[in-house]
């Protein structure tokens, strides 16, 4: 079906409301979708990754991809949720006497609706991550890039720091390839940290003494990762991977070494596994979880992901530490001895909160997940701040409480949904539902909602096939679920868990 040529024409009955039909259009993916009777036709392949849009779901005037989730106007083309923020080409629909046609490209959907720059007034950002990047793009579509100014601590213009672990760090893709879109009339100052917060005098001070004004201050200052404690984790040859400056110090010692040591069994962890792997090295993973992943997902799915990484030639030491590392020897905590030519450390962040912290914002408690506090509209304590990304400790409609996600994802909608409430689009409450992704070899994993700990976990599916849904359970409801070979099912769940807290709120919300 997908390699029917629309310029021949189809059926009008074969496009029917709220459905996908696939195509191709002068070798190029393309798909139909008729929305308020209308039928609409666009490119067919995701802008972030090239996911086939034909896979995906339509919701609420959207097209959502499948693999990433990201969220497309289905009229305009515009992508109106991360991660993609480039649009969709769109093509021209003739519908005549039962028959419909593509023909040649559209003229450009009509722009973003401009904001009032001058409500707006001056928005500081601090961070230029995953969080602060989106808010600012998102402003800056809108036309309100000159009432921006983002304060980046790194000299790299914005990039997608999940190239660090996956695509860059693998080799399959340069590293240009990792940039996010340029903020058009925004600001930037890179290459710079923030002192200080003057809440009083609502200015920053930069670390050269320069003070920025803000009439709302957006802290977006994100995650720094956790360090190793054991002997000799301060050696020039025991990574961390936050940046793409450390991706590229870990390129550079890879290029140089055959067997590599990875510290931690999550997510990143197992990534960077896999990741050196294409790289062609010996890879062993040393974690003191009893199986991969097992904090998340359960040992289910942590036993089929071990045999996956052993499979490409991973070896595991787990239940063990290290005790010591001299740059050729990992002595572990049982006196066994692991070789390797350097170390990673992917054994989890910590928030970035010592601004707000000075700058006398609440703080949530670590047993409560750490970060800073925020209400509902993302305001911390100091209604002229607000929080967003890693930092921000947010509360949950559907749990009950709030919680603190260290998800890209989940960053980047946080800090549109701000950018449009501050432009008087949205009203109500955050209510974005927790997403993220993995990737190991041929496997990639969705997972959608959030939960504490998988102990309340249903199994459907085979999950040594990779074909499964686990569900997780809060308090005797399903709240969260894991996904793979299930991309539709994971779309379906998020959408079902969006429109939950909408309908409780009665939040005016943007089609995307």
């Amino acid at each position: 079906m997908a390699d029917r040529d629309l310029a021949k024409g189809i059926a009008s009955s074969e496009v029917q409301e709220g459905h996908i039909v696939a195509g191709v259009l002068d070798g190029q993916d393309v798909v139909l979708v008729r929305h308020k009777g209308r039928v609409c036709a666009l490119a067919g392949q995701c802008t972030h990754l090239k996911a086939p849009l034909s896979e995906g779901i339509v919701a609420d005037g959207t097209l959502r991809c499948p693999w990433h989730h990201a969220r497309f106007d289905i009229e305009t083309g515009e992508a109106v949720g991360a991660p993609a923020f480039a649009p969709l080409e769109r093509f021209e629909v003739v519908e005549d006497d039962g028959q419909l046609r593509i023909t040649v490209p559209a003229e450009p959907g009509p722009a973003p609706e401009a904001a009032e720059a001058a409500e707006l007034e001056r928005i500081v950002i601090i961070g230029a991550g995953a969080a602060g990047h989106a808010c600012a793009e998102m402003l800056a579509r809108h036309g309100a890039g000159a009432s921006v100014i983002v304060i980046d601590e790194e000299s790299d213009a914005p990039y997608d720091r999940t190239f660090c672990s996956k695509q860059y760090l693998a080799g399959k893709a340069k590293r240009g390839e990792t940039a996010l879109p340029g903020l058009e009339g925004v600001d930037v100052r890179s290459g710079i940290a923030v002192s200080r917060i003057d809440r009083e005098a609502k200015t920053i001070v930069l670390k050269n003494d320069d003070t920025i004004s803000y009439d709302r201050l957006v802290l977006a200052t994100g995650a720094a990762v956790v360090s190793p404690d054991f002997y000799g984790s301060d050696r020039k040859d025991v990574f961390a991977l936050r940046t793409l400056t450390d991706a590229d110090q870990l390129i550079a010692a890879a290029g140089q070494a055959k067997r590599a040591i990875v510290v931690g069994s999550s997510y990143i962890g197992l990534e960077v596994a896999a990741s050196l792997i294409a790289r062609g090295l010996e890879v062993a993973v040393i974690s003191d979880d009893e199986w991969p992943l097992e904090k998340t997902a359960g040992l289910e799915v942590g036993a089929m992901i071990r045999n996956l990484h052993e499979s490409k030639g991973v070896t595991f030491h787990l239940n063990r530490r290290i005790a010591r590392w001299d740059g050729h020897v990992a002595m572990l905590d049982d006196g066994s001895e692991v070789k390797g030519d350097f170390v990673v450390a992917g054994i989890g962040v910590r928030p970035r909160v010592e601004l707000a912290e000075a700058a006398g914002l609440d703080l949530s408690d670590k047993s409560n997940g750490g970060g800073v506090k925020v209400d509902p509209q993302l305001r911390t304590s100091d209604p002229a701040i607000h929080a967003i990304g890693d930092i921000a400790n947010a509360p949950d409609p559907r749990l009950g409480h709030p919680i603190r996600v260290e998800h890209w994802v989940v960053a980047q909608r946080m800090g549109q949904w701000l950018a449009r409430h501050f432009m008087g689009q949205v009203s109500g409450d955050y209510r974005e539902v927790p997403f993220f992704w993995s990737g190991h070899y041929d496997l990639s994993l969705r997972y959608v909602g959030h939960v504490a700990s998988p102990e309340h976990r249903t199994i459907y599916g085979d999950v040594p096939a990779k074909d499964f849904v686990v569900s997780f359970a809060e308090e005797g409801r399903e709240q969260a679920v894991l996904t793979a070979g299930r991309d539709e099912l994971a779309l379906q769940k998020e959408y079902e868990w969006e429109q939950e807290g909408r309908s409780q709120a009665g939040d005016k919300m943007p089609s995307g």
